[in-house]
């Protein structure tokens, strides 16, 4: 057999005080297929990331240039200030909610995302939704990546001048190819320094980009002539009718853009003191600094508009404008600390995790993270961010779609079937309570599979503004498509929970 469990599956382990629970005494795991040492559930001793440590990520991971697109994204696709910031808060109010739920395993059972999906997809079942998340990572790792490569190139064109009029490889400069290869291994340096060099690194580039968000607002705001032009900017779309076509898909769209830390937050959360700490932690940390760095991108948004005729929604592209040469390196430190602060935290973490559950004896965390970095590139990001429309209605769409079905299933299994009781050997062990069928819990698949479908299969585009086509995919669906990451939630749970009834809980 593949493991030796405890003496009788009645003696569960005792609790600490704060709630946590670790693998009995003297049990051994050692099947190749579904455990390796990045898989197994953290120790106590090694639970220790405090409300700080949990906040501070949330600060780091909020304040990056994809962020504020989402909101200059919204002002130049029609909102006010307060549209825009009313949209943003309120997804992320919305979106802490199963993010909260999910992140609870991790500090009560020390594991990550793909073993905590294990319970409801089955051990091999799992991998469907940790390859789906995987992938999303690896497409957000790419964009995130080429957005900093791209940033360091107009500001260092800036500086050093001819940049863009380098000959071309591939339909851009080479020497934006050499910034966006040199952004990509800086990263894969700092992650392969592990989790702790990440906790690290996260403590101290919150507050620095915070400060760097700052200065770029005074310095709009200074040449706006002050905060007032930057408040004055009108509404292109009014509270009537013009106003909600556009803002139930954007506060889809700002929901999907966290959608993936609510299904993998357990990877962080599996460190923490306590439940407290992750409670208080994200809830001070995610939907306080985004609604505060929606702010300032709106306003730094509307203040371009009002100082150059029409909003500028890139922060590179209008740092770049600035002909201070201190300023421009400020802003290019800034850049990186962002993005990499982001990336490395959001869209690696997962993945390698992700990956290593699909095949633990062949790939660690660190190979995994090399794996996604490469597939990062080949997704070809560049294409993903050319307008507001086609990164918010159609990938950030597409995305909340498929990850809120997941999170549906994670959560009604974890809360409502099992009530968070889980049996910690059996989550890697073939032929225990988490096999199911051959490893594969069909319940859960079927469950995925309508979800899917009734949250994207409606997906569809303004004419010439995205790959699908205008009456949807499925046409019937296509009212449900502005609303996907809700329907798919829902909709997963409600059959997940019914397809689960009489089944032998945990």
């Amino acid at each position: 057999m593949t493991a030796t469990v405890p003496p009788t599956p009645s003696d569960p382990p005792i609790p600490d005080p704060a709630g946590r629970v670790e693998l009995p005494p003297g049990t051994t795991l050692t099947d190749g297929r579904f455990v390796n040492d990045d898989l197994l559930p953290v120790p106590l001793a090694r639970r220790r990331w405090t409300t700080y440590n949990f906040t501070a990520l949330w600060v780091g991971m909020a304040h990056n240039i994809p962020s504020w697109l989402l909101a200059s994204g919204l002002v130049a696709l029609g909102m006010d200030w307060k549209q825009a910031v009313f949209t943003i808060a309120l997804a992320n109010v919305i979106v802490l909610a199963p993010m909260l739920l999910t992140g609870h395993a991790g500090p009560k059972y020390g594991i990550p995302f793909p073993v905590l999906a294990r319970a409801s997809f089955g051990l091999r079942g799992a991998n469907l939704p940790a390859l789906i998340r995987a992938g999303v990572a690896c497409a957000w790792f790419g964009i995130q990546t080429w957005i900093g490569g791209q940033g360091v190139f107009v500001l260092l064109g800036k500086l050093f001048g001819g940049w863009a009029q380098a000959s071309e490889v591939g339909g851009q400069p080479w020497t934006l190819w050499v910034c966006f290869v040199l952004f990509w291994a800086l990263e894969l340096a700092i992650i392969y320094r592990g989790m702790e060099t990440l906790r690290r690194f996260e403590n101290w580039a919150a507050p620095f980009v915070i400060v760097g968000a700052l200065v770029l607002l005074a310095w709009i705001a200074n040449k706006a002539g002050g905060l007032g032009p930057l408040l004055d900017q009108p509404s292109r779309l009014g509270w009537g009718a013009d106003f909600w076509p556009v803002f139930f898909p954007s506060l889809m769209g700002m929901i999907a853009f966290w959608s993936t830390l609510s299904l993998n937050i357990p990877d962080f959360t599996r460190f923490g003191a306590g439940q407290r700490a992750q409670v208080w932690g994200q809830t001070l940390g995610l939907p306080t600094t985004m609604t505060l760095f929606a702010l300032l991108s709106v306003f730094v948004t509307s203040g371009s508009q009002a100082v150059y005729g029409a909003p500028v929604w890139d922060p590179v592209a209008l740092a770049g404008r600035t002909d201070n040469v201190f300023g421009l390196l400020f802003a290019l430190v800034t850049v990186l600390v962002a993005t990499i602060s982001v990336n490395i935290a959001a869209n690696v973490v997962s993945p390698a995790y992700d990956l290593a559950n699909l095949a633990p004896r062949l790939i660690s965390f660190r190979t995994g993270a090399l794996i996604t970095s490469v597939v990062g590139v080949l997704i070809m990001p560049w294409k993903l961010t050319e307008t507001p429309e086609l990164y918010i209605f159609t990938w950030l769409g597409l995305v909340g779609g498929l990850l809120g079905t997941v999170a549906g299933i994670l959560i009604a299994d974890y809360w409502i079937v099992r009530r968070t009781a889980l049996d910690l050997p059996d989550l890697y062990t073939p032929g225990g309570r988490y096999w199911y069928t051959s490893g594969w819990n069909l319940r859960a698949v079927a469950a995925f599979l309508v979800g899917g479908v009734l949250a994207v299969g409606g997906s569809h585009s303004a004419p010439g503004k995205g790959p699908f086509p205008e009456d949807g995919l499925i046409p019937f669906l296509k009212p449900l498509a502005d609303y996907g990451w809700a329907v798919g939630l829902a909709a997963s749970l409600v059959v997940y929970v019914a397809l689960m009834a009489g089944h032998r809980r945990a």
